[in-house]
């Protein structure tokens, strides 16, 4: 299914716009079920007259082209069906959760049968936990937490948007909203509350986030500092905001206090760097790294470290990725790779064959869609 467009180059690229290209919505070029429903999602979230006027503009423009089509003596179909046109059937438009940075209806992931049940399983207990207590801040952040990891982004973002109206001063809030936020591509709204918690932190003692998906040794390797200014480089840098993020990832590395954060803190900066036209930088950034860190968890991030320093060959590399995150992650550094050095087309190919194959809510995936929409 899609939102078909005439050209990634006349949509702005750094947060959902499909509306701006309604007016070419002729002959069932966009889905306007899917386009509707997600609309008035956000619409209920945070409701402003920016949202009002894009609801607005997405009806007008679904009766337009219904006018303009072809007459047929089959009953008009409801504006909130939608049509799936790779499986050839009707779809859920409630299971849309974003529209991607190039144009096309991103659905609840599919997960596996235990590894969903499992979530449903943590997603009742917090539940129940938020339920007994609902302006708890841990109970709801926990509930927002649970109902992300079943890929019911949108329903979590309303979950933290009730925390932060009860607890306005929490950083944890805007920073779980603004991680979910850049998984639903609105990228204004993520460094707009990624920025607040920066705010918010400032003057503060980090502490250890807790994980909700727990590693083989069970040890947290990350901090609520970390993933404030972690998330909020991302955030920048998909926006294409390199210096910005430049900043945020800086702000990072001071943050990175064991192996783990180190080297994705190391690969997300090497690469702004790269960007930036700061290749010295870069070269400096690496210089930590080595094949002897203890690797907890972020074993594509530190394999794309040393790929960088040279210490290992692009075989090793992509043998390294061998999960559903680590995957993404390391396609997209590769080629990105390819893209600062000179081998545009390469680095297509990649972003393209990532895409294809991963995860939509993944960084990595998320990344390689930004770079298309502006190569």
């Amino acid at each position: 299914m899609s939102f078909r467009t005439t050209s990634a180059a006349c949509r702005p690229p750094n947060s959902y716009r499909p509306w701006f290209d309604l007016h070419k919505a002729v002959g069932g070029k966009y889905d306007f079920g899917d386009l509707f429903v997600y609309e008035r999602r956000r619409l209920l979230q945070e409701p402003d007259m920016k949202s009002v006027i894009r609801l607005a503009m997405i009806l007008f423009a679904g009766w337009s082209a219904c006018a303009q089509s072809p007459s047929s003596t089959e009953p008009a179909a409801p504006v909130v069906q939608a049509f799936d046109r790779e499986n050839d059937g009707p779809v859920r438009t409630e299971d849309v959760q974003a529209v991607s940075l190039l144009g096309t209806a991103l659905h609840i992931p599919k997960l596996d049968d235990k590894v969903r049940a499992k979530h449903e399983q943590n997603l009742n207990i917090a539940k129940a936990k938020y339920d007994a207590d609902p302006k708890d801040a841990d109970a709801l952040i926990w509930y927002g937490r649970r109902t992300a990891y079943l890929g019911r982004y949108l329903a979590a973002i309303e979950v933290f948007t009730k925390g932060i109206a009860l607890h306005p001063d929490d950083p944890r809030m805007y920073r779980h909203r603004g991680h979910r936020y850049i998984t639903t591509r609105q990228l204004d709204r993520a460094i707009d509350d990624l920025s607040r918690a920066a705010n918010l932190i400032k003057g503060t003692k980090d502490q250890i986030e807790p994980d909700g998906l727990p590693n083989k040794r069970n040890t947290p390797t990350s901090t609520l500092h970390f993933n404030i200014f972690y998330h909020l480089g991302l955030a920048y840098y998909l926006s294409g905001k390199l210096t910005l993020a430049l900043d945020a990832y800086n702000n990072c590395l001071e943050v990175s206090k064991n192996p783990d954060s180190l080297v994705a803190t190391t690969h997300w900066l090497y690469m702004t760097l790269r960007l930036l036209k700061k290749e010295d930088a870069a070269k400096r950034v690496l210089e930590p790294i080595s094949e002897k860190m203890d690797i907890i968890e972020s074993f594509g991030y530190h394999k794309l470290a040393l790929f960088y320093k040279g210490e290992i060959d692009e075989k090793t590399l992509r043998e390294s990725a061998l999960s559903w995150i680590d995957d993404p992650a390391v396609k997209y550094g590769l080629g990105n790779w390819h893209y600062y050095n000179g081998r545009k087309q390469e680095a297509v190919n990649q972003f393209k064959d990532l895409i294809k194959n991963s995860n939509w809510a993944t960084f990595g995936h998320i990344a390689a869609e930004a770079d298309l929409s502006r190569l």
